[in-house]
């Protein structure tokens, strides 16, 4: 369903063409310096000029998404949410967290102790702010998550703070 409506806004954008013989890989229209590539499936990359991102996400995760932001602790309805189902990226639709990982870790934002894939999150150093962090990003996309700390619950000891903005939530079905 995200593939669809990511298309579709990416199509109204201009920035999506079809390409011959059903390749995944579709080529987004931008200058010469800056070709590159996207992918339609799961398993590829999702790189999209800033232009584009700017006009598909809306202020709130863009600024989160594409410029490392931070929303405000204890704002997300996620934060101490109870559903069951899969938490997407907001900007990508890449599934990330089952909610059988999510935990109360009374930080402000919501907390998982695992990803759903080793493969769908990113890690990287970060020492902003004068404290050595590591960030996690979408394995996807590229989209800042939060990130993750060594203070978390067995079975892994590691938290996930990640800012809700940038998921979404698909729910089980009952």
């Amino acid at each position: 369903m995200y593939k669809i409506i990511f298309c579709l806004l990416l199509l109204s954008t201009g920035a999506c063409s079809q390409s011959p013989n059903n390749n995944p890989l579709k080529k987004v229209p931008m200058s010469a310096s800056e070709n590159k590539y996207y992918s339609t499936t799961s398993k590829e990359k999702l790189v999209l000029p800033d232009s584009v991102w700017k006009q598909v996400l809306s202020p709130e995760v863009y600024q989160i998404a594409r410029q490392k932001g931070t929303e405000r602790p204890f704002t997300s309805a996620f934060e101490t949410s109870k559903e069951v189902g899969t938490f997407h990226c907001a900007a990508c639709g890449n599934p990330l967290f089952k909610s059988t990982a999510k935990f109360e870790s009374g930080c402000g934002w919501p907390s998982f102790f695992e990803p759903i894939t080793k493969g769908s999150i990113i890690y990287l150093p970060d020492n902003s702010l004068g404290m050595s962090r590591t960030e996690v990003e979408c394995g996807k996309c590229k989209a800042h998550l939060g990130h993750v700390f060594e203070d978390g619950p067995p079975p892994t000891g590691l938290r996930y703070c990640i800012n809700g903005v940038v998921l979404s939530l698909e729910k089980n079905k009952s």
